[in-house]
Formats: C-alpha cells, sequence, structure tokens
C-alpha cells in the first residue's frame, strides 16, 4: 500500500470517532497483557439482593448491562451529551435512572445524600466528597482507574512536547487523597502491562477518540511519526504501549 493509500485509510479512522464505550472496533487490532484482577468480578462481589447501586461515567451502559442488577435498583450518571443521548434511549426504557453530571464542572451529584449502597466507576473522573455525600454510611465505592502513564509512550510520539496530562494520577497518590477524604480503603492494586499496536490505523483509532491524551493528535500534523510506525509494524509486526491501571475498594466512614 502506497503512502496516500495508508494516508487516506488513517484519515477515515480519525473520522470515525465512537459513542458510548465500546471498542468493539479494536478488537483483533489491539493486544495487552491482562489485568491481575477481574473488575467486573471485583463488582459482582458487593452486588447483593437490594443494593442500591450508581455507576458513574457509565457511557452507554455496556458494562452496567452485563451486571445484571436490577434496573429499578440502578442509576448512572453521564457527562458527555452523545453519551447521555444514548443512556436516555437504551437505560431508561429498562427502568434506570439516568442523570447529567461530570465531576469536573465542579457542580454537586443530582441526587440526595445517602442515596447508594454501591457507586462503581470505571475510567471516570470523581469528586471523592460527592461519591462519599451519596453513599450510605458503610457503603461502597469501587473504581477502576486509567493511570496517569498511560499510552505513554505514544503520547511522546505523536504529541512531543506535551509532557503527559495526568502523569501523577497513580495508587500511591490516590491512597492518601481517598483516607483523608474519610474512606476506609479495603482493598488497591496497580498494574502496568505492555500492549502491542498491530497496525498504525489503530493508534489513530485510540489518538482520535482520546484527544486529552493526545492534545492537537490528526493525522496530517503526525504523519511523518505515523509511516514510523508502519516501518515499525513491518519490521517488528506491531507498534509497542504501556497500560497503566489501578483499582480501589474504599468503605465510607460515616
Amino acid at each position: 500500500m502506497d503512502r496516500e493509500q495508508l494516508l487516506a485509510q488513517w484519515k477515515e479512522e480519525e473520522g470515525r470517532g465512537m459513542t458510548g464505550w465500546d471498542f468493539s472496533h479494536m478488537v483483533g487490532r489491539y493486544t495487552v497483557e491482562p489485568l491481575p484482577w477481574d473488575y467486573s468480578q471485583v463488582v459482582k462481589e458487593f452486588l447483593r439482593p437490594g443494593v442500591r447501586l450508581l455507576d458513574m461515567g457509565t457511557g452507554g451502559g455496556e458494562f452496567l448491562l452485563t451486571l445484571g442488577h436490577p434496573y429499578a435498583l440502578t442509576s448512572v450518571t453521564e457527562g458527555w451529551a452523545p453519551n447521555l443521548a444514548l443512556c436516555k434511549k437504551r437505560l431508561e426504557p429498562l427502568g434506570v435512572t439516568v442523570r447529567e453530571y461530570d465531576s469536573e464542572k465542579g457542580q454537586p451529584m443530582p441526587f440526595p445524600d445517602d442515596s447508594f449502597d454501591l457507586v462503581i466507576n470505571r475510567h471516570e473522573s470523581y469528586d471523592l466528597s460527592e461519591v462519599r455525600r451519596v453513599l450510605k454510611k458503610n457503603g461502597f465505592f469501587v473504581t477502576q482507574q486509567v493511570g496517569g502513564e498511560n499510552d505513554l509512550p505514544l503520547v511522546r510520539r505523536l504529541c512531543p512536547g506535551f509532557p503527559g496530562g495526568f502523569v501523577g494520577f497513580n495508587l500511591e497518590n490516590e491512597l492518601p487523597r481517598f483516607r483523608q477524604a474519610g474512606f476506609r480503603v479495603m482493598q488497591s492494586r496497580q498494574a502496568y502491562g505492555e500492549g502491542h499496536f498491530l497496525d498504525v490505523g489503530a493508534v489513530v483509532f485510540q489518538a482520535s477518540v482520546c484527544p486529552w491524551e493526545f492534545p492537537g493528535f490528526s493525522v496530517e500534523a503526525c504523519k511523518d511519526t505515523l509511516f514510523q510506525m508502519e516501518e515499525q509494524v513491518e519490521r517488528l509486526g506491531f507498534v509497542p504501549n504501556l497500560e497503566h491501571r489501578f483499582l480501589i475498594v474504599a468503605k465510607n466512614r460515616k
């Protein structure tokens, strides 16, 4: 495939976009070492009958719907307008309560005090004081986060000069914040895994749908680096990457 064909293919990936948290487009194009924990199983340990559940930053409800929890006991938040519209279309008819919320805007969560037994959060920002407020006494907060070193090798190649916007976001720095906020940390783990992009189009898709990690990225601006990556795929079979995740399970000590 010549350079013009590659550029056309990459620009198609750049414009694809994503609604919800559906990464099925990456299946077979990206591999990564499995995490040493199973977030789904961790969450299910707390889903007893009668538990009132809140899923923060639910995307399109993709993960939530795998849990099988009673919809009448389930609420979700979502702050991105396209995903919020998808939630209203997909989840509200099932009986799930859908509310707009983005913790980074500094607004209170749209729920009364002591509303939930369990708050879960996978890869979404949070305000610990608000999470604690809406949790009942002895309720649990279970969160898996994308650490600040995630995708850093790619960021440095595609966005030279940008140090990474969240490098200090890690388990070591978050645990004291949880304790100071009034939580008792019950479980905490952190993992780094090597990822492999099997084609450069997958790199373009990842950078395009995560602009907070890759500010200013475009195929046109980064084409020289992308061609270097294409040569790397031809030579090695992949473009290497780093994944960074951490897990915290905390109990509300009201």
